[in-house]
C-alpha cells in the first residue's frame, strides 16, 4: 500500500498501483474514502495508523468491488463504533434490486457488485455533509455514484466519474490503455453530465478511484470532456446512420 500526501488533509493510499482509497483528516481522525477490492482492510487499518489517527468513519462513492470489496473486514476489524456511509441508490443494487428507476432509462448495469453484509449507518444523498466533506452527485459509472468535494480547500474525490491511468478520462470514455473504468460504466451520457457538473465545483485538485491526483486540474479535464462529447456524437451519428 503506497500513500501519498494529496492536501494538508488528504491522503491518497494505492494498492497494486491502479486502486485507490483516500484517508480524509478531521478533527476527530480520519474518514476513509473507499475500501478498495477484497483482501485491503488490514493494509487500510496500517495505513491510517501509520498516519497518525484512527479510522472514524468509513464513505463509498459507490458500490462496485473494486470500492467495497473490503467493507465487511473493515468493520470486523474497526467494530460497530465506526460509522459506514453510502449512496443510497447504489445500496439498492448492492442488495439485490437490480430495477431501474423511471427515467434511468433501461441500459443494464456494469461491472462487478459484492455480496456486502454490512449495513450503512447513514444512506447518502446529494447535499449532504461528512464532516469537511460534501456529497455531489456523480451518476452515470453507476445509477447512484457521488463525489465528495472537501469545503476546506475545493480538493474533489471523484470515485469513478474520472479515471486519471495514462491521461484524464470521462467514465465511459474507452481509453484502451485502462479500459476498466469505461467498461463498467452503465451510462456514458449521464457520465458525461457528471463529468460537466462536477467540471463546474471548480475543484482544486482531482483525486479519481484509479490513478494519481490531479493538482489544479481544470484544463485536463476540460480536455476529457471535449473527448467524452466527440465520442458521444461518434455513437449517436453511427446510431442514426444504422
Amino acid at each position: 500500500m503506497r500513500a501519498t500526501a494529496v492536501t494538508d488533509q488528504i491522503t491518497q493510499l494505492t494498492r497494486f498501483g491502479l486502486m485507490n482509497a483516500y484517508l480524509v483528516r478531521e478533527q476527530d481522525g480520519f474518514t476513509l474514502v473507499d475500501t478498495m477490492a477484497s483482501g485491503s482492510a488490514g493494509a487500510l487499518v496500517q495505513a491510517a495508523a501509520d498516519a497518525g489517527a484512527p479510522i472514524r468513519r468509513i464513505v463509498l462513492t459507490h458500490g462496485h468491488s473494486d470500492h467495497a470489496g473490503s467493507l465487511d473486514a473493515l468493520r470486523e476489524q474497526l467494530g460497530a463504533s465506526v460509522e459506514v456511509l453510502a449512496p443510497a441508490r447504489d445500496w439498492r443494487i448492492v442488495n439485490g434490486d437490480r430495477a431501474l428507476d423511471p427515467g434511468e432509462g433501461t441500459r443494464k448495469l456494469r461491472g462487478g457488485w459484492p455480496k456486502v453484509d454490512t449495513r450503512p449507518d447513514t444512506l447518502l444523498a446529494p447535499g449532504d455533509r461528512i464532516g469537511s466533506l460534501e456529497v455531489v452527485a456523480a451518476p452515470g459509472h453507476t445509477p447512484g455514484q457521488v463525489a465528495l468535494l472537501d469545503t476546506r480547500d475545493r480538493a474533489l474525490i471523484s470515485g469513478d466519474a474520472f479515471s486519471t491511468v495514462a491521461g484524464v478520462t470521462v467514465a465511459g470514455t474507452i481509453n484502451w490503455r485502462f479500459p476498466l473504468v469505461a467498461l463498467a460504466t452503465w451510462d456514458p451520457a449521464r457520465a458525461l453530465e457528471s463529468a460537466r457538473a462536477l467540471r463546474a465545483l471548480e475543484p482544486s485538485a482531482l483525486a479519481p478511484g484509479h490513478g494519481r491526483v490531479v493538482p489544479a486540474p481544470a484544463a485536463a479535464i476540460d480536455a476529457a470532456i471535449a473527448k467524452a462529447a466527440r465520442s458521444s456524437r461518434g455513437v449517436g451519428a453511427a446510431r442514426v446512420a444504422a
